[in-house]
């Protein structure tokens, strides 16, 4: 109210105290004019009935009606913590808090639901919970008509309208709608996780995640498919299964259009845009796009085999090579080529394999334009350029480009030849070797000069063959210059500068 309302409304409470004496009723002790004029109790009235919050904290844009509700709020953003628990120490900010955790230690519950039976330590806390009951919600939004049967449950929702986000990070700035929401981002930058599984330690962030991850002990899976009948651990799980029924994709990129029906799958297509790989290996430096395709990697130095087949035993560094694995066992095979009747046990196998017969290379390398049909191609590829050697020996610290080029070399320190041949008997550390070595005896050249017709039992001759027309000498000394077709006549030679003898 403004200064002329505040004089009405004065002058109108003294006539009517006036009026009130006049007819017989006592005012002993009352000075009347100071009862109405009372600064404190008048605008206590004002503020509740015109809803004016004078009070505002600038940190975060909060407003209250009242000072010491401010005072309050400031203590969530210093972390103080005055009132402590004369039983454990445990301490808290507000007084209200203390006082219903006291109650932990006393047992103390006076507000039983007729319902249920749940006690509760407060009447309003028992009101809440009779419309879990009664399904009551009288609190609706006047935006969207949507009704929640808490007023704070209201007051988060119509933050998705205003855009409001009033919980403000004070270490990277990002913002939140809900004070929750913040806490949790907080542990991003602490390190924290509070929630530890009591039966193999793991430790969580998160309540909800750590919730859904002891599912994973007892094998819950209350989440059912009313479609398939297929059952999962957690909601978020469900719903986006249920899309593979639907085909709905309700995630579009915003660059290229492309839909996807879960956000995770969207949020990692991303990436593909900008090219970043956020998460980096601290023992060979390569770094990836997402982070479990990190731990699938940092798999590879530690020789970890986590998966392991139930009915032969083999192990698998990863959980989708024991899906494929196991398929060898039912021999389900689900995606057949149309074009040519082959059969894969996933549909993104099937997916590459068309390209087999459509030729199309959709990964160029933007470095010399050369195409590739799949990705991982592309990658490898890339390390001609670079010089990337990300896999390296730990016993004889030699690199290789290629994990499967790894794998090969770390049989010879093993001497494992699991590749034998059933005509000789012979024996390979890998079936490339073991294919080769076979033409000996069927005696097949399949390799073909183009320039001269000669033929040959194994690529890596043609290619050696054909720099004789090319006059090619791509191995150069650095010692002393020369150059030389085959990189074994390179290691030849430089035995000639060290003196070393085979």
């Amino acid at each position: 109210m403004n200064t002329s309302q505040k004089n009405l409304y004065k002058d109108v409470m003294l006539e009517t105290y006036k009026n009130l004496t006049d007819i017989g009723y006592s005012w002993d002790g009352h000075n009347i004019e100071e009862h109405c004029a009372s600064s404190k109790r008048h605008g206590r009235y004002e503020r509740s009935h015109i809803r004016e919050k004078p009070s505002v904290y600038t940190q975060c844009v909060e407003v209250f009606a009242y000072n010491s509700h401010l005072q309050r709020h400031k203590r969530t953003h210093a972390g103080e913590k005055p009132c402590e628990c004369n039983h454990c120490g445990k301490a808290f900010a507000q007084l209200s808090h203390l006082q219903i955790h006291k109650r932990t230690h006393t047992g103390e519950k006076q507000y039983e639901c007729n319902h249920c039976g749940k006690v509760f330590p407060y009447h309003c806390h028992l009101e809440m919970h009779k419309r879990t009951h009664t399904g009551e919600k009288p609190y609706e939004c006047n935006q969207c008509g949507k009704a929640f049967a808490q007023h704070s449950y209201l007051q988060m929702h119509t933050r998705t309208h205003t855009g409001e986000k009033p919980y403000k990070c004070n270490q990277c700035g990002k913002a939140f709608a809900h004070h929750s929401t913040l806490q949790i981002h907080k542990r991003t930058h602490t390190g924290e996780k509070p929630y530890e599984c009591s039966q193999c330690g793991k430790a969580f962030a998160h309540h909800r995640t750590f919730q859904i991850h002891k599912r994973t002990h007892i094998g819950e899976k209350p989440c059912v498919c009313n479609q398939c009948g297929k059952a999962f651990s957690h909601v978020n799980s469900l719903q986006a299964h249920k899309r593979t029924h639907t085909g709905e994709k309700p995630y579009e990129c915003n660059q290229c259009g492309k839909a996807f029906s879960q956000v995770s799958s969207l949020q990692y297509h991303k990436i593909t845009h900008t090219g970043e790989k956020p998460y980096e290996c601290n023992q060979c430096g390569k770094a990836f796009s997402q982070h479990s395709h990190l731990q699938r990697h940092k798999r590879t130095h530690a020789g970890e085999k986590p998966c392991e087949c139930n009915h032969c035993g083999k192990a698998f560094a990863q959980l989708s090579h024991l899906q494929i694995h196991k398929r060898t066992h039912t021999g389900e095979k689900q995606y057949e080529c149309n074009h040519c009747g082959k059969v894969f046990p996933y549909h993104c196998h099937l997916e590459m394999h068309k390209r087999t017969h459509t030729g199309e290379k959709p990964y160029e390398c933007n470095q010399c334009g050369k195409a590739f049909a799949q990705h991982s191609y592309h990658q490898i590829h890339t390390r001609t350029h670079t010089g990337e050697k990300p896999y390296k020996c730990n016993q004889c610290g030699k690199a290789f480009a290629h994990h499967r080029t790894f794998q090969i070399h770390k049989r010879t320190h093993t001497g494992e030849k699991h590749c034998v041949c059933n005509q000789c008997g012979k024996a390979f550390s890998h079936v490339n070797s073991l294919q080769a070595h076979k033409r000996t005896h069927t005696g097949e050249k399949p390799y073909e000069c183009n320039q001269c017709g000669k033929a040959f039992s194994q690529v890596s001759s043609l290619q050696y063959h054909k720099i004789t027309h090319t006059g090619e000498k791509p191995y150069e000394c650095n010692q002393c210059g020369k150059a030389f077709s085959r990189v074994s006549s390179l290691q030849r030679h430089k035995r000639t500068h060290t003196g070393e003898r085979p």
